[in-house]
């Protein structure tokens, strides 16, 4: 990196705390640090929102879900608009109305102590896992782009981040999150433009979407249905909608963002702008994505994205055979690019008979270099068995590494930081705020004033700042981020949902029996994760109907153990 570059990051990231801890200072009791006197906008709570969900992840991983697996995963989000609606119209009006500083205070209104510290502790245990991800997915990247010590790395994202939350609290994530959000949209599209302009002369915007619809990446909308799919039409409406009516609705990460709302109407408007900007944000960072993927059409791809795992090969036995496969690569690549030019001159003309013989022979070499890859990737295992060999995760950041200019490379890897920040921060919090009210307050320690519970606060904030940096230093990594971030998600969220959804709609269910509904219905989901091979996005449609049917089922047999009791 340049020293412009290194200026460009600092400064951006340096001025984002700084702002932040300005902007909050002097909280001084829990309802302001918690819930941040209930001071803020619509447009604050929506772009909150919005950061909140947008981490490193995204702009790390979803280019490169794109680039290999197509559009398709932005029907990841189709169920979530009707979600912000659903939300907006029930859940709100209940928690404003009781006045709560987290969504599992109601449910011992509604239930029980056991059944809201059971929500509580399962929200904790996943988002707790989230928190470690959520850092170690751009220190790893980063740590192995810029060769940077991985745990020097989780330090500077943590510390950075820990300072700002538990300086102002819920009003400094949510206040630095319009900042982080400024940079890292308009980072993405300037790298978007600058990927456009790389494209060959003849090769204009049009030509580069038609392009990659021959290659099978604007596959955007499926409508067949398929169990084992994980991103499909069907899939996103019914198994989407729960998990965003989940994260949205009982979340404590996503519901600290609009229990700010200075009032019921600025909190419904801040979740229905998410709403309807998310998918199209969303569609706009795989469309990047796919374009980089159509760059790589006509300028060779590294054959192994992680250029730093497969350059420990070099100086090993194995390292003749690597350069052999390299050299195949490019020789195979040579061929495609000009079968891809020859697809451009034959999509231009409209002959369909040339267009289908263009496409038969791109897709013919382009399954020959995914051959090499993966003997490439299985050389590398061969050396390195404890490599990692699913590099999609490294496509984009290799890119702005490799091809944009001095001062953007820093902007972008400010993106990544800040949605590292952005995120991490909403988490730390929530961690915390569900850490204090539902468990320390309400079970360990009922009597202290409020000082001391805002001191507690900032505790629980560093402790589990620390947990995340310590699980991010000694974490692995999984398989494709994004993915690994929402199925963990997805293996909790559903039973969650269902308690609340039992508290809010079915008010025959009582306390006991959702509590063992609850219990029954997570490990039904765990069986489904580890011994079948259904599509992770239906663990949340699962889980949550278990919590019902369980529930039903469980009050029938105590209510009649009740009236047989009553009836001796």
């Amino acid at each position: 990196m340049r020293q412009l570059d290194w200026i460009v990051l600092l400064g951006t990231l340096g001025f984002i705390v700084i702002y932040g801890v300005w902007k909050t200072r002097g909280s001084k009791d829990i309802e302001g640090y918690l819930k941040g006197d209930n001071s803020m906008k619509w447009w604050t709570i929506g772009l909150s929102i919005m950061a909140t969900q947008a981490s490193a992840i995204t702009f790390l991983s979803t280019p490169g879900q794109a680039y290999e697996d197509g559009m398709r995963f932005v029907q990841f989000y189709f169920g979530l608009p009707i979600a912000m609606v659903i939300i907006s119209i029930t859940v709100i009006p209940i928690f404003y109305r009781l006045n709560v500083f987290t969504a599992y205070e109601f449910l011992e209104s509604r239930f029980d102590l056991k059944t809201r510290s059971l929500a509580a502790l399962l929200f904790l245990v996943q988002r707790g896992l989230a928190a470690g991800i959520t850092i170690y997915a751009p220190a790893i990247i980063l740590s192995t782009m810029l060769g940077w010590s991985l745990t020097v790395t989780n330090l500077i994202i943590g510390i950075l981040v820990i300072i700002y939350t538990v300086s102002g609290g819920t009003k400094a994530v949510s206040v630095t999150q319009k900042q982080q959000m400024a940079v890292m949209m308009g980072g993405m599209i300037i790298a978007g433009i600058m990927v456009v302009s790389y494209l060959p002369a003849n090769v204009g915007l049009g030509d580069a979407v038609a392009v990659a619809g021959k290659m099978g990446k604007m596959n955007v909308v499926d409508f067949s249905f398929d169990w084992d799919d994980r991103y499909n039409f069907w899939s996103g409406i019914t198994g989407g909608l729960f998990l965003a009516l989940s994260y949205f609705g009982t979340d404590q990460s996503q519901v600290a963002r609009y229990l700010g709302g200075k009032s019921i109407g600025e909190s419904r408007l801040g979740l229905i702008f998410n709403g309807l900007l998310k998918i199209p944000m969303q569609f706009l960072i795989l469309f990047i994505g796919v374009m980089v993927f159509v760059f790589y059409q006509f300028n060779q791809p590294p054959v192994f994205f992680n250029e730093a795992a497969k350059s420990k090969v070099y100086g090993t036995a194995y390292e003749p055979e690597l350069r052999q496969l390299e050299t195949k690569y490019t020789a195979l690549f040579g061929q495609k690019q000009q079968a891809v030019q020859g697809l451009v001159t034959a999509l231009k003309s409209e002959d369909e008979a040339a267009i289908s013989a263009a496409e038969g022979e791109v897709a013919a070499l382009t399954a020959a270099g995914k051959e090499v890859r993966e003997e490439v990737k299985g050389l590398i295992k061969k050396a390195f068995p404890e490599a990692e060999t699913r590099d999609t995760d490294y496509v984009f950041i290799s890119f702005v590494m490799k091809y944009l200019p001095v001062g953007l490379v820093g902007l972008l890897l400010a993106v990544i930081f800040s949605a590292a920040m952005s995120s991490t921060a909403s988490e730390l919090n929530a961690l915390a705020s569900t850490t204090v009210v539902d468990i320390y307050r309400r079970s360990i320690n009922q009597k202290g004033d409020p000082l001391h519970y805002l001191n507690a606060s900032k505790a629980f904030t560093v402790a589990w700042g620390a947990i995340a940096i310590l699980f991010a230093t000694y974490a692995s990594l999984l398989d494709n981020l994004i993915q690994a971030v929402n199925i963990i998600g997805s293996i909790f969220y559903g039973t969650i949902l269902g308690i609340f959804l039992v508290a809010f709609y079915f008010k025959r269910i009582k306390g006991n029996a959702v509590f063992y509904a609850a219990i029954l219905a997570e490990l039904v989901v765990l069986y489904c994760h580890f011994y079948t091979e259904i599509a992770f996005l239906w663990f949340n449609v699962i889980g949550c109907v278990c919590v019902i049917l369980f529930g039903f089922v469980l009050e029938g047999l105590i209510g009649k153990k009740k009236e047989e009791l009553v009836a001796r």
